[in-house]
């Protein structure tokens, strides 16, 4: 188990620090890849707890890996807070409120849509005729 989480957390935290260096973040801006980052690792966490929870059987160490380790070491809330402390540190207090404010709430809309997004194309597939978790059961 412990294994899963580590290899899914080096994983992730690579593709983040790749993210990092594509668009780094300027001293004193507002901190759009730390941003971007988190909204997408919650929006593939809600595609992936549909998937886990009500279309396949996963295999134990899925979840580990994946979800606590891939998107774990992917999203970074720590960084967030980081980013608010130098934002308001530097003289740029709006700007840190606003990643204060900005970052869950884009987060949870990003899980939100994701969910409901990935329901309704499974409930498409299936008013289709085509039964996506068929295969993996």
């Amino acid at each position: 188990m412990i294994g899963a989480v580590s290899a899914g957390g080096a994983v992730g935290a690579c593709a983040r620090y790749g993210a990092s260096l594509i668009r780094p973040t300027a001293t004193g801006a507002f901190p759009w890849t730390t941003l971007l980052v988190n909204v997408v690792g919650c929006a593939v966490m809600g595609v992936f707890m549909v998937l886990i929870t009500e279309v396949w059987s996963a295999h134990r160490l899925v979840r580990p890996f994946f979800g606590t380790g891939v998107l774990g070491g992917f999203t970074t809330f720590s960084t967030y807070t980081t980013d608010v402390q130098r934002l308001i540190e530097t003289g740029r207090p709006v700007t840190g409120l606003a990643t204060f404010v900005l970052t869950p709430v884009a987060a949870l809309v990003g899980v939100g849509v994701a969910v409901a997004a990935t329901r309704t194309v499974l409930a498409s597939g299936k008013s289709a005729g085509t039964d996506v978790g068929e295969g993996a059961k």
